[in-house]
């Protein structure tokens, strides 16, 4: 039996350590941050430059990941003619769901949010995002990797993606339509890879407006002990 060796290792560039007074009022800012984020569906045309897109999926990629097999790819989209392919695919999903495959449950929990099967928004916003989890990895000679915890890590991976959109000062939306299978085809994705989340970026038009919702308190979703 081959003996293990030892994982290489580098320095940890370690952040400079500040007081708790600093981090607090750094935390908070951060929280006044992102709580300023909104799910927007009323986007404006105007062009966003490819390089801030590029830029935001950098920090994507860092996130971390089961054994930093690093299981997503993400295809961003702005050609006006694929957005129309991918807008007609998604809508012909959302109206069969809408009217056939949503329970009634589903329908009343999506009622106060005002959605419906038409999604004009997929060509009018300057870029798609389609993010891909993959359930497993291809070397050079064809042998395949499991890849582990795809979905959790593609799920923080874009979390990031969401949060550095933000930060650049962009809206975006998180779009699901049910399947979507039809990506990998106008894509031209390989079969290792299945459709997590098809992500809407631009800017906000000109009056563009938001459901009425509120988050839950702190005392809600964490508890302390």
């Amino acid at each position: 039996m081959t003996a293990p060796t030892e994982p290489r290792t580098l320095p940890f560039d370690a952040p400079r350590r500040a007081e708790d007074e600093h981090m607090l009022v750094r935390a908070r800012l951060f929280r006044e941050l992102v709580a300023r984020r909104r799910s927007l569906r009323d986007f404006a045309p105007d062009p966003v430059p490819r390089a801030v897109i590029e830029e935001c999926l950098r920090a994507a990629g860092s996130a971390p990941s089961g054994a930093n097999l690093q299981p997503w790819s993400f295809v961003a989209i702005s050609d006006p003619a694929l957005k129309q392919r991918i807008r007609a695919g998604a809508e012909a999903e959302e109206r069969e769901f809408y009217s056939q495959r949503a329970p009634a449950e589903w329908l009343a929990a999506l009622a106060p949010l005002g959605t419906d099967e038409r999604k004009p928004f997929l060509e009018t916003a300057p870029w798609l995002i389609a993010i891909f989890a993959q359930s497993y990895g291809v070397l050079p000679d064809g042998r395949k990797v499991k890849h582990y915890y795809a979905q959790e890590s593609v799920g923080i991976a874009t979390g990031i993606l969401i949060t550095a959109l933000h930060t650049a000062g962009l809206v975006t939306l998180t779009h699901t339509p049910s399947p979507m299978g039809f990506l990998n085809e106008l894509l031209g994705r390989p079969e290792n890879e299945r459709p997590f989340l098809l992500l809407v970026v631009g800017h906000a038009a000109s009056g563009a407006r938001v459901p009425d919702i509120a988050r839950k308190s702190l005392d809600e979703i964490a508890a302390f002990r």
